[in-house]
Order: structure tokens, then sequence, then C-alpha cells
């Protein structure tokens, strides 16, 4: 079940630009097309905001402001539940 169907979702990858945060960033972009939901989807590089999410390991994922998880890539499969989910997990 798709929680946010229907609704626009933030979606931030949390990473400086390394071969782990490129992949999370196509995943998601999978993730997100193959659940049909709308999502704005940023790629943030600076530290600093990364820092003011309280990532201490990249790449991190944001949905709405929540960290979902840092410091892993996960499957397709694996963000596409993250992503039903949504922040209410």
């Amino acid at each position: 079940m798709v929680l946010f169907k229907g609704e626009e979702m933030d979606i931030l990858v949390l990473g400086p630009g390394c071969i782990n945060c490129e992949t999370l960033e196509k995943r998601v972009r999978s993730a997100v097309h193959e659940l049909n939901i709308k999502a704005d989807i940023f790629k943030m590089s600076n530290i600093n905001t990364i820092a003011q999410f309280g990532v201490m390991r990249t790449p991190a994922l944001v949905v709405n402001d929540k960290v979902l998880f840092s410091g892993k890539v996960p499957t397709v499969e694996e963000l596409k539940v993250y992503l039903s989910k949504g922040v209410n997990s």
C-alpha cells in the first residue's frame, strides 16, 4: 500500500557524489517510477546540508524531511518498501 499516492513526496538523496550515492539516486528514481508516486527528487552533496540532517554516513535518504536511512544502498525492491511506508513507519 502506497500511503503517499496522490500526494507529492519531497525526496532528498544525501551524499558527496560517490558511486554509492549515484547508485542510490538511480534506484530511488526507479522505485518512484515503479510505484507511480509523485515526487520531487533532489541530490544534495553540500556537507553542511547533509550535517543539518544529522547524517554521519552517506548515502542517506530523506523523505519529507525525515531521514529514513543512512550508510547503505538498498535494492529497488527495498526502496519501494521504504517509500510505500513513507514517513509514517
